[in-house]
C-alpha cells in the first residue's frame, strides 16, 4: 500500500500474480540498484580523480581482466535468472489446465461479450468461479483490442481473424477491473467491465438461471442444420465435405501436400474462409461464410463441431441432442467447411 491510502498495485488475487508481481519486483530492484551504483561511481570518480591542474596527464591503464571479468559473469547471471523466472512464468500462463472452465470473449468497438458453454452471454461483466481455472479464448469483432484482468495479471490481444486465448484462477471472491489496453478508437477508455468471481455453489445457481436459447453446442447444432451444413459433412464420410465426427487434434493432410492439426482456429477459418485450405480429396465447393456468420455464431459453431470429438482434450460437451445428418446431399450446399 502506498501513501494517502493509494495501492501501488492492484490486488493479488490469481494462483501467479504474486509471482509475476516478485518478478517485477526483482528486476526493478537489481535495474535500481546498479543504476544507483553506477550513478554513485561517476559522481566518486569525477570528484576523486579530477584533473586538478592544467598540466596533469592521466596514468595509462592497461586493463584489470579479473575485474572485466567479474563485472561481465555477475551480470550475465542475473540476466539468466531474469530470464528463467520470466520463461517459466511465461510457460505456466501460457499452459491452461485440460480441466479449465472454457468461456469466450469478442471484443468490439466498445465492449466485451462474453460466452459460456452452458448458453450465458454477458456484455462487460464476466462471472467466474472461485478457485478453477478458467480459460478465455479470445477474439475480435472489428479491430485490435486486449482483454486485461489487472488483479489477475494477465492480459491478451484480441486479434480480428485468430483466437488468441489466456487463463487465470481466481484466488479471492470479489469483483476485479477488466480493461481494453489497446487503443482501439474514440471510446477506447470507457471499454471496460468487471469480473465477478463467485463461491462454487453461487456460480451454478447463476448459471441455472440463463441460456435462454440453450448450450453453446445446442445453438451451433441448429446453425450446423440452419446452414445447411450438415448435407455435405454426413456422417458417413460420403458427403461433398469430410465428416466431422473425432476430428479435432488430429492432423490432416491438404490438396496442396502440407498437413495441418485441426484446432479452434482451423475450424474457424474453415467457416469464414472455405478455400484457404482444402483436405486432400475433397473439391472446392462451399462457400465463404466471411461476413454472413457473427462472431458469437462462428464461436457456437466451433464448439458444435468440438463436440463430435469427445474423446478431443480441446472438445467440448456433447449436445444433448445432436441434429441428425440427411442421407443426401444438396446441389449447392453451404457447410461448415470442406476441410477435415
Amino acid at each position: 500500500m502506498g501513501s494517502f491510502g493509494i495501492p501501488l498495485f492492484p490486488e493479488q488475487a490469481s494462483t501467479f500474480a504474486r509471482d509475476i508481481d516478485a518478478l517485477y519486483l526483482f528486476i526493478l530492484a537489481v535495474s535500481a540498484f546498479f543504476a544507483l551504483a553506477v550513478s554513485v561511481a561517476v559522481v566518486v570518480f569525477g570528484i576523486v580523480y579530477r584533473r586538478r591542474h592544467a598540466g596533469e596527464v592521466g596514468a595509462r591503464i592497461e586493463g584489470n581482466l579479473p575485474l572485466e571479468l567479474l563485472w561481465s559473469i555477475i551480470p550475465t547471471m542475473i540476466s539468466m535468472v531474469m530470464f528463467g523466472w520470466g520463461a517459466s512464468s511465461y510457460f505456466h500462463m501460457r499452459t491452461p489446465p485440460a480441466e479449465a472452465l472454457q468461456i469466450y470473449a469478442v471484443g468490439k468497438q466498445w465492449m466485451w461479450k462474453f460466452q459460456h458453454l452452458e448458453g450465458q452471454r454477458e456484455i462487460n461483466e464476466l462471472h467466474v468461479p472461485v478457485n478453477r481455472p478458467v480459460k478465455v479464448t479470445i477474439t475480435s469483432e472489428d479491430v485490435l483490442h486486449s482483454l486485461f484482468f489487472p488483479s489477475f495479471r494477465t492480459k491478451m490481444d484480441a486479434i480480428p481473424g485468430r483466437y488468441t486465448q489466456l487463463w487465470f484462477e481466481a484466488t479471492k471472491v470479489g469483483e476485479y477491473h477488466i480493461f481494453c489496453t489497446e487503443y482501439c478508437g474514440t471510446n477506447h477508455s470507457g471499454m471496460i467491465g468487471k469480473v465477478v468471481v463467485m463461491e462454487p455453489s453461487e456460480y451454478q445457481a447463476w448459471l441455472a438461471g440463463g441460456g435462454v436459447e440453450g448450450t453453446l453446442v445446442e445453438r451451433g447444432g441448429r446453425l450446423f442444420q440452419d446452414l445447411a451444413c450438415n448435407t455435405c459433412h454426413l456422417d458417413t464420410g460420403k458427403g461433398r465435405g469430410p465428416s466431422l465426427n473425432d476430428i479435432v487434434g488430429k492432423t490432416v493432410e491438404l490438396a496442396d501436400g502440407t498437413t495441418t492439426v485441426v484446432d479452434e482456429g482451423y475450424l474457424r477459418e474453415s467457416i469464414i474462409n472455405s478455400q484457404a485450405k482444402i483436405v486432400r480429396g475433397y473439391q472446392p465447393l462451399m462457400p465463404a461464410f466471411q461476413g454472413l456468420v457473427s462472431e458469437d455464431n462462428l464461436v457456437a459453431l466451433v464448439e458444435y463441431v468440438k463436440s463430435l470429438s469427445p474423446t478431443a482434450t480441446t472438445a467440448a460437451p456433447a449436445a444433448a441432442t445432436p441434429p441428425a445428418a440427411p442421407a443426401a446431399a444438396s446441389t449447392n450446399p453451404p457447410g461448415a467447411g470442406e476441410k477435415n
